[in-house]
């Protein structure tokens, strides 16, 4: 693979600047790598990571909270939901209460669709994710959190 100086052709002003374009060059490839992978069972980025979120759930789960663990905050992350339950991958059902928290849970249907996905490679990222050490995954995870704060 090339180096981020030659992929984007560019001239960097310094070793922190080729950092933060390489990361954000870097983390839109995954995306597209991963979204290309999903493409098959007709599911985005998001609502894959929305079934992730409810299958380690493992109960009914309210939407505001799945918005809030989503990886890739989506202000249309009903919508997603609403598609996915056309599928059959969730269920929804509405507080008791509170008429306006909705909950979600997934399906037998929507484990199911995990596993295959999971048993292609956990969505192809091994393939990526091999080219580095447990180290160097570890080091670069800790200077990814370093520099959020």
């Amino acid at each position: 693979m090339a180096s981020i100086d030659q992929e984007v052709k560019t001239k960097f002003m310094n070793d922190k600047h080729r950092l933060v374009t390489n990361i954000i060059y870097t983390a839109g490839w995954i995306y597209n790598l991963s979204a290309e992978l999903l493409k098959p069972y007709g599911l985005s980025n998001q609502q894959y990571n929305i079934l992730r979120i409810l299958r380690g759930a493992k109960d009914w789960v309210a939407m505001s909270k799945v918005k809030e663990l989503m990886i890739e905050k989506s202000p249309n992350a009903t919508r997603l939901a609403n598609k996915m339950l056309d599928k059959g991958l969730i269920e929804r059902q509405r507080s008791d209460s509170d008429r306006r928290v909705v909950y979600v849970q997934i399906t037998a249907k929507g484990l199911a669709l995990l596993k295959e996905i999971g048993e292609l490679d956990d969505g192809g990222m091994s393939e990526v994710v091999d080219r580095v050490t447990d180290a160097e995954a570890r080091q670069m995870s800790e200077m990814l959190d370093r520099m959020r704060g």
